[in-house]
């Protein structure tokens, strides 16, 4: 089996929090879900788990982080296109999203990433990389291969 990742995110409204990441792509799995709790998968890999406050301070003794004033993390989705992270952008922003509240990410013909805050506050960037021209992009001049 993989190693798994699941993003544990408090949620004010699981019904709207899940309706959010249903519309960019996740697919809800019912097997985890109740009143106050909803997981909602990206791939094979990837799931978020979305719990409404309470339930999430079950878990910590530590206050839910004010998304308003603070950043508690920056998730990252990769893309696998330039094309694919405006799609899911696009999305995002008909969702109820807020747009690029990190900086766009536009490094050529290598990496491409936008970003977005979703109802809730937590902050998701999308972002694509072609990782052999990024590698060698990074490498210094003198390194790097002349043009054929």
């Amino acid at each position: 089996m993989p190693k798994m990742i699941f993003v544990n995110l408090p949620v004010a409204d699981v019904t709207r929090a899940t309706a959010f990441y249903e519309a960019i792509g996740a697919v809800r799995d019912p097997r985890f879900c109740d009143a106050n709790t909803a997981m909602v998968v990206f791939s094979d890999t990837i799931a978020f788990m979305l719990l409404e406050h309470e339930r999430y301070n079950s878990f910590t003794s530590k206050r839910v982080a004010d998304t308003a004033t603070t950043s508690e993390v920056i998730i990252a989705l990769s893309e696998e296109s330039r094309e694919a992270v405006d799609a899911t952008m696009d999305r995002a922003l008909a969702a109820g999203a807020t747009a690029d509240p990190t900086p766009r990410q536009e490094m050529g013909d290598f990496m491409y990433g936008r970003s977005f805050e979703d109802p809730d506050g937590h902050i998701i960037e999308l972002v694509w990389m072609d990782v052999d021209k990024a590698m060698v992009a990074m490498q210094p001049p003198s390194q790097q291969a002349a043009p054929a």
